[in-house]
């Protein structure tokens, strides 16, 4: 289990570590690219695009137009949290996935190498996504009292269209 929050943000560190170690090899070998400003007009158009789509995921219960709010809001409660749930830490430990992180490099390697350097910039659209629903789901789920989790549980199945479990939120000291 891992919770929706952590998930959100991991992908965050994982695009931008992708990014890191891919774009230097891609301005070493094709050279930095030029403020052309055209191309930078591109990018923030790709990272304004990514923002909204993230607030419209967030904020519509819509199914077609890629609505989660409807998934928070009918997320399956634990019936054993204590049971099931990770160790406080082990949550943010199991979100990073190695496979993101080779897939966003290929991709930025491959594009930069065959469109240039300005193509290395693709692996933004993820960022501002991912940070909007995280930033809206940590929100969301003080606002509820509880936390949202993703995985499977064998022991209770999910419903139809449902993807997420909730556990009551613990109250921590201080």
């Amino acid at each position: 289990m891992v919770r929706y929050v952590h998930h959100q943000l991991a992908a965050v560190v994982e695009a931008g570590v992708a990014m890191a170690v891919t774009v230097p090899v891609i301005f070493g070998l094709r050279g930095l690219p030029q403020a052309d400003s055209e191309k930078v007009l591109f990018a923030l158009c790709l990272a304004v695009a990514s923002t909204l789509f993230g607030l419209q995921s967030v904020l519509t219960r819509s199914w077609w137009l890629g609505g989660e709010k409807r998934e928070f809001e009918s997320a399956a409660p634990l019936n054993d949290p204590e049971a099931i749930l990770p160790a406080p830490r082990a949550s943010m430990r199991r979100s990073f996935d190695g496979s993101f992180v080779v897939i966003v490099g290929l991709m930025t390697l491959v594009l930069g190498l065959l469109w240039g350097p300005w193509a290395a910039s693709w692996g933004i659209v993820f960022i501002p996504e991912r940070i909007v629903k995280g930033v809206y789901v940590s929100f969301w789920e003080r606002r509820h009292g509880v936390l949202l989790w993703l995985g499977r549980v064998e022991e209770q199945p999910l419903g139809k269209d449902q993807r997420l479990y909730s556990s009551p939120r613990i109250a921590t000291p201080g």
